[in-house]
């Protein structure tokens, strides 16, 4: 019998796979045991879950002391997803971090100010997207962590400096130094090699050109676009001067791949207060039930799909009947009925 496993499940599993510490893999393997459909074609995966989750469970256990020191260098994951902020020294990642969040990081002219991982939420519509401001990435200064951050974040944006003469270079070391720690930062079209066959993880990424307001920005603008255009989308922003900003969450929604859906209680109208469920595109009817409660995978008798949310979006339907793997997109009002 086929395993028919969700995308919820496979996205669970890439980031235990991807995982580091102990606490990321348990976290990871508990989502995999939720998600993962229950029926005979199952059973023998889904005992083996169990046997890994406890004998990764009884290894933290004594691992404790380890845990709570590395506690400082992990960042627990909220909102919509997690987005890592990568770069050389004094780029601007923690003055574009205290633009799109409500973070108060510590700014200074020198390097090496960021000590350790920073989180801040940046709204978007009506949700939250993480970023997480890191330590500078250069050969004088390079902790293994920092790579485990990158590594469990969904998306990174790779801040460099236009006014930099040594611009170049400097990306380069930023790239090489991942690559060091089996990181390949890839844009939307990838990167020459397979991240398989050479067991390196690639992460998705954004290219920021801050400072795009300095002097010879323009000229280290055009520079920039030759030599990376054709591997990472490159958006020059100003954090001083708020230059492109504005658009930038919606492109880290977009570049996240995630969805919003809506829930309500049949023969109601929607609570404007009530939050979405924030899933990854592609996600089913069955994936978001399975989210609201676990039971409902045995007990959801059908469900019905009301108009979308998303603005510009012709109205398909309007509390139509559809089935357990009906795909949902953005903005979807959702009704379970158990």
């Amino acid at each position: 019998m086929p395993a028919n496993l969700t995308p919820q499940y496979l996205a669970a599993e890439e980031r235990f796979k991807n995982a580091v510490t102990h606490e990321e893999k348990i976290e990871a393997l508990r989502e995999m045991q939720a998600t993962i459909p229950k029926h005979k074609g199952t059973e023998k995966l889904q005992a083996d879950l169990r046997r890994r989750l406890a004998k990764l469970t009884a290894e933290a256990g004594k691992k404790h002391g380890v845990s709570k020191a590395s506690a400082m260098y992990s960042v627990r994951r909220e909102g919509g997803g997690q987005v890592a902020l990568a770069g050389a020294p004094n780029v601007g990642k923690s003055s574009l971090l205290a633009r799109l969040t409500h973070a108060t990081p510590e700014i200074a002219e020198y390097p090496f100010t960021t000590r350790l991982p920073q989180p801040g939420m940046m709204p978007f519509e009506d949700i939250q997207i993480q970023l997480v401001d890191l330590p500078p990435i250069a050969e004088e200064y390079y902790e293994p962590w920092v790579g485990n951050v990158i590594r469990s974040a969904d998306l990174v944006l790779l801040v460099v400096d236009l006014t930099s003469d040594a611009l170049l270079d400097e990306v380069e070391d930023v790239l090489r130094l991942l690559e060091g720690s089996r990181i390949r930062l890839a844009g939307a079209g990838g990167v020459p090699g397979s991240a398989a066959e050479e067991n390196v993880v690639a992460r998705g990424t954004l290219l920021i050109a801050n400072k795009c307001d300095g002097p010879e920005a323009a000229g280290n603008l055009q520079i920039l676009r030759e030599f990376y255009h054709h591997r990472f989308p490159i958006l020059p922003v100003s954090a001083a001067a708020e230059t492109g900003l504005a658009d930038l969450p919606r492109r880290l929604f977009d570049e996240l791949r995630i969805i919003r859906v809506y829930t309500k209680a049949p023969g109601k109208k929607l609570d404007p207060s009530t939050p979405p469920y924030v899933v990854k595109a592609g996600s089913t009817v069955l994936d978001v039930a399975r989210a609201v409660h676990r039971d409902f995978e045995r007990s959801l008798k059908f469900a019905r799909v009301c108009r979308s949310r998303r603005a510009g979006r012709p109205v398909q339907f309007d509390g139509q009947m559809v089935e357990r793997h009906h795909p949902l997109e953005d903005g979807d009002i959702l009704e379970l009925h158990v």
